[in-house]
């Protein structure tokens, strides 16, 4: 096992992961912008390095500084959270080339799933299905305008490097696709600095769910079952649940066991997450493939009873799997709702500011991941996630009930900050959500709504 890690991430996520490694007595070193300067931020970790100024690209995605501090601090592991460098192949084969395990898949392969014309063409060759649309990147508007023509509107451009909800674009007629399709290439290349996209259908109506695998170096892997994480916006998940509900157990053995499958036939290590649309008559098709943890990990750990990150320790340090498909038990309903720092009246704007008081909620099966404390700033240069709260209950309705009870426990207030949580108990709340009958477009339904109340 390792001795030392290096956490190369910030917030809620960098706890996460220190926590774990205690429990397992592993040294941690934290890293810190000038933003993130705070003392009571930094107390969970054995040592701490100050890595660069605010802006996240000269610091925690500043690749020379966060290996320097690694070496300066004796880590011989770095775990990369979510985020900022943790699907970053480059970083992955600079710490290999330092003597530093990353904790992740291994670079090449990373790369390649990380591509997404590349990670659909992967996976598609392992079987799993794929939206009608093309497998290679569209170089020219003519090449869009007829792919769209072939495979019927409307259709979504897509960023090939883009990923967090960034870099796509939908299109309902064909006198919208070349315009489109420009911007898409240039908004890619301005956010991402890779022009390339691909087209494929858009299902208006379609639920996003998610496998998550667990595989090993040494040709072991299962599934821990799905998330449905089709409350959105702008493509960003807000809530997320484990197990998907109102799936056919024979959807739900097709989809998890196909994720298997593809996993080790790429001969993939670590965890990772498969993810889908599924639309009304339960066909699913692949989107992407995600490297790392995923914020939303908590509901797969509370229904399983296991702690991904330590088995993401344990397989970067080379144990085997020693877990069977039969090992994975589901045990009841887990919910999560990520309360950002946001003001959904404007959509989903950012709302910095300092927190004068930040009480959270307790009580059974309640569990809340956050950075942030009274007098805590909520600063604008990161994600304006400020906790993730996460139910466990034997039904769904109670899961349902008692995240509404712990969301009205929440007490945040500061001067300007303002909280998704009034617009995450309307989704708990609503009719069509309680049976489980949405899909992807149900923020939106709400937001039209509450904008014609």
């Amino acid at each position: 096992m390792f001795a030392k890690v290096l956490i190369a991430n910030r917030g809620e996520i960098a706890l996460r992961v220190a926590r774990t490694c205690r429990e397992l007595g592993i040294a941690t070193v934290g890293v810190y912008s000038t933003a993130d300067r705070d003392p009571r931020a930094l107390r969970h970790f054995d040592e701490v390095v100050h890595i660069g100024p605010a802006a996240g690209r000269r610091s925690y995605q500043h690749i020379p500084s966060v290996v320097e501090a690694a070496l300066q601090t004796g880590a011989d592991a770095i775990h990369p959270g979510y985020g900022f460098l943790s699907e970053d192949p480059d970083f992955a084969e600079v710490c290999a080339a330092n003597g530093i395990t990353f904790i992740g898949p291994e670079p090449g392969l990373m790369a390649a799933l990380g591509d997404k014309s590349s990670a659909r063409k992967i996976m598609s060759e392992a079987g799993l299905p794929l939206l009608p649309g093309s497998v290679a990147p569209i170089g020219t508007a003519e090449d869009a305008v007829t792919t769209a023509a072939r495979i019927g509107y409307p259709v979504i451009v897509k960023a090939v490097a883009g990923g967090g909800g960034k870099g796509m674009a939908i299109v309902t007629a064909a006198d919208e696709l070349v315009e489109t399709f420009l911007r898409a290439r240039a908004t890619a290349r301005a956010v991402f600095g890779d022009d390339r996209v691909y087209i494929e259908r858009y299902l208006a109506r379609a639920r996003h769910v998610e496998v998550q695998v667990l595989c090993d170096g040494h040709g072991n892997g299962v599934h821990l079952g799905t998330r449905d994480c089709s409350v959105q916006r702008r493509h960003q998940k807000l809530v997320e649940e484990a197990p998907a509900p109102a799936l056919t157990p024979a959807t739900t053995a097709a989809m998890t066991s196909a994720s298997v499958r593809a996993a080790l036939a790429v001969g993939y290590t670590g965890v990772g997450t498969f993810e889908f649309l599924v639309d009304e008559a339960e066909d699913f098709s692949f989107m992407e493939i995600n490297t790392r943890i995923q914020v939303e990990h908590t509901v797969t750990e509370a229904v399983t009873g296991i702690d991904l990150v330590r088995w993401q320790l344990l397989v970067a340090a080379g144990h085997p799997l020693g877990l069977t498909q039969d090992d994975i038990v589901l045990n009841g309903v887990s919910v999560e709702c990520r309360v950002n720092g946001e003001d959904p009246d404007r959509d989903f704007a950012p709302t910095p500011g300092p927190l004068t008081c930040f009480d959270l909620p307790g009580g059974p099966f309640t569990r809340v991941d956050t950075h942030a404390f009274t007098g805590y700033v909520l600063g604008p240069h990161y994600d304006s996630l400020l906790a993730k709260v996460v139910v466990w209950a034997p039904e769904r309705d109670q899961a349902l009930d008692r995240m509404d009870r712990a969301l009205g426990e929440f007490d945040i207030a500061g001067g300007g900050v303002r909280t998704t949580i009034p617009f995450l108990r309307r989704v708990v709340a609503d009719p069509e959500f309680r049976k489980a009958g949405h899909s992807t477009a149900l923020v939106d339904r709400l937001q039209a709504w509450q904008k014609e109340a």
